[in-house]
């Protein structure tokens, strides 16, 4: 309910708008043809007090800094509201501000992303904005490993005040102590490297839209620095928990593989299951205050905790045998959500050189000695995420026998169990295949191909198998792997 205090204002502010307020506990949003006024509630809830007019204008003022830069088209200023001669609420104007509101575009109701389908390009979309909000966010000076802790704690007494079950809640309180531990000297040494940023704090599905076309990030969180200033692998977890629930697995695998592909942030991996154990609890027990489902929200949390087995699967073979498809396939049932991290050698090749995936390099991008960067690179990343307890998916040529014992070295190196798959098919079926690419990392051509083709592998002693329709059934078969829609 909106405080009796600014019952006029929001008198007003429906006449201006034409509508009622949409409501939150800290927001009133009126929603007009050509204008959106968001006025803060007068409200203080114990984590955010907003009952001071001065304080109301600093956090419109801070809402719109924070958010406009991403944007832009959507976030436009923040205005007060005076009173005219006449006594009537005006807005702007000289007169002493009676009440502040933050001024923005509307956006159609079915652009909110909690309302879309999303389909591989959109999410890809999605991934590079988040990757893009945390480039340009200022690095922050934060005990990250005290700060997670305090999380952790405040979300007990709020889970059991939520009435969640008190045993499941202790569980779960000695499973998050116990993997915040084993993670804590990461986390260090993750905000000493800069990973910990100024970030969105809240970034769910539905503070996503899509905008001019594009997904864009809004809302950020403007009331509390300490749960803003956070690794920005915390910040995107909240993300990929959501994706996992709304959309499945899949979902949230393609997102995180995309982020990495354009960060490469590979280290991220080793908190996630922290992080998205505390982001589902925290889910869970504002549901239950709301009187919704909570349970399955509680299970995904104490899910998130339960350890399981590591391994490296490295995919390879000539230009279009489908190792990318194969590999995308495969990754969201390998391992712990949300799956496997597909490293992929040519989206590494177009980070180096700071494009997207999907932009073409000129001939010297593939001079030997970048080749052998670019495959040092995804090794050490495998190597790093392995470590992190991610399994992974290695997708190259590997045409070069040093290159596929480099590979099998990360897993040794890690005590892990490790699969090499071979896709084969005829030349003229890859021939074709390339022909038909778009929008694909690989800048592979025919001519690529045909001289790929006339050089001797070596003796290949990875599963070989055939690149048709088949193949992921007979790549599961190779790595083991439950029948689909088994755990």
């Amino acid at each position: 309910m909106i405080p009796p205090s600014q019952a006029e204002a929001a008198a007003f502010l429906s006449r201006l708008s034409g509508t009622a307020p949409i409501e939150t506990h800290i927001s009133a949003v009126f929603v007009g043809r050509d204008t959106v006024w968001k006025m803060k509630k007068a409200v203080s809830l114990g984590f955010l007090d907003f009952t001071r007019l001065e304080d109301r204008a600093r956090f419109c003022a801070r809402e719109l800094e924070l958010n406009g830069p991403h944007a832009p088209g959507i976030y436009r200023d923040v205005v007060p509201l005076t009173r005219g001669a006449d006594g009537t609420l005006r807005e702007g104007g000289d007169g002493p501000a009676v009440e502040w509101a933050l001024r923005m575009a509307p956006i159609p109701p079915g652009d909110f992303l909690d309302h879309v389908v999303p389909d591989a390009s959109m999410l890809d979309a999605l991934a590079d904005a988040v990757a893009a909000m945390h480039g340009a966010a200022p690095r922050a000076d934060v005990d990250t490993p005290a700060a997670m802790r305090a999380i952790l704690e405040g979300n007990v007494p709020s889970a059991l005040n939520a009435g969640l079950p008190a045993d499941r809640v202790a569980a779960w309180a000695e499973a998050a102590r116990a993997e915040l531990a084993r993670i804590a000297s990461m986390l260090a040494r993750r905000g000493a490297s800069g990973f910990v940023r100024r970030c969105h704090g809240d970034l769910h599905l539905g503070n996503l839209c899509l905008w001019q076309g594009k997904p864009t990030p809004f809302d950020a969180l403007e009331f509390d620095e300490a749960l803003a200033r956070i690794d920005v692998g915390y910040d995107l977890a909240f993300l990929l928990m959501d994706l996992d629930l709304r959309h499945g697995r899949w979902a949230a695998n393609r997102v995180l593989n995309r982020y990495v592909a354009r960060t490469g942030d590979a280290g991220l991996v080793a908190g996630l299951p922290f992080w998205l154990s505390l982001r589902a609890m925290i889910r869970a027990h504002v549901e239950a205050r709301r009187g919704g489902a909570w349970d399955a929200l509680l299970a995904t949390a104490e899910a998130h905790l339960v350890p399981m087995p590591s391994r490296l699967v490295a995919i390879g073979g000539l230009q279009g045998t489908g190792k990318s498809t194969l590999a995308r396939a495969l990754a969201p049932e390998l391992g712990r959500c949300p799956g496997a991290l597909l490293l992929r050698s040519d989206e590494a090749r177009k980070r180096r050189f700071g494009t997207a995936p999907e932009e073409r390099l000129p001939q010297d991008a593939y001079r030997e000695e970048v080749s052998r960067a670019v495959h040092a690179e995804v090794f050490a990343m495998a190597a790093t995420a392995v470590a992190g307890g991610q399994v992974v998916v290695l997708d190259a040529v590997f045409l070069d026998p040093a290159q596929r014992a480099a590979a099998e070295q990360v897993a040794r190196e890690a005590g892990l169990p490790f699969d090499g798959i071979w896709l084969e098919a005829p030349i003229e079926v890859l021939r074709a295949r390339i022909a038909a690419r778009r929008g694909d990392a690989s800048d592979a051509t025919e001519a690529v191909l045909l001289r790929a083709a006339t050089a001797d592998p070596g003796t290949i002693t990875w599963h070989r198998i055939a690149a048709d329709d088949h193949a992921v059934i007979a790549a599961r078969g190779a790595l083991g792997m439950d029948p689909p829609g088994m755990c």
